[in-house]
């Protein structure tokens, strides 16, 4: 959780400028501390220095896909939600692999409403229960 806003942390990770920085804002207007990147390589720095407590990721992507940067993300934040999304045909095959490694994350399909995007977020921060929904977490007394 970001300690500066006592708001949930989100890693928006898109090559696409455009979709990264749209996204991160749609998530800061709902209450989120969203932070944009456009290269995976250095969305995982930065979890090494702030873990996220959601990444949002495009699968397919130049640099390393989405699936491994969600790999890597959930091994140093092992506490961290991870939604996916994509729009193209690759991405059955890397989830798969990621599946036959134990891994399972949730993938939204591109073009993906904002509306669509806010209640699968709202639906993976219910079923966790040290997040309380509205950017709080509950301390266990």
């Amino acid at each position: 959780m970001s300690l500066s806003k006592g708001k949930l942390l989100v890693f928006v990770v898109d090559d696409e400028p455009i979709i990264a920085s749209t996204v991160a804002m749609i998530l800061e207007c709902k209450g989120f501390d969203a932070k944009p990147f456009t290269n995976p390589i250095e969305a995982l720095a930065a979890a090494w220095l702030h873990a996220p407590d959601l990444l949002i990721s495009d699968v397919v992507m130049p640099q390393m896909s989405g699936v491994n940067l969600a790999i890597q993300v959930k091994g140093q934040c092992p506490d961290c939600k991870v939604l996916l999304f994509s729009g193209q045909a690759a991405t059955a095959d890397l989830l798969r692999g990621a599946r036959a490694l134990g891994h399972d994350f949730q993938l939204l399909l591109k073009p993906v409403h904002p509306t669509d995007l806010l209640e699968q977020i709202q639906t993976m921060i219910e079923v966790t229960p040290a997040i309380v929904p509205g950017g709080g977490v509950r301390v266990a007394a």
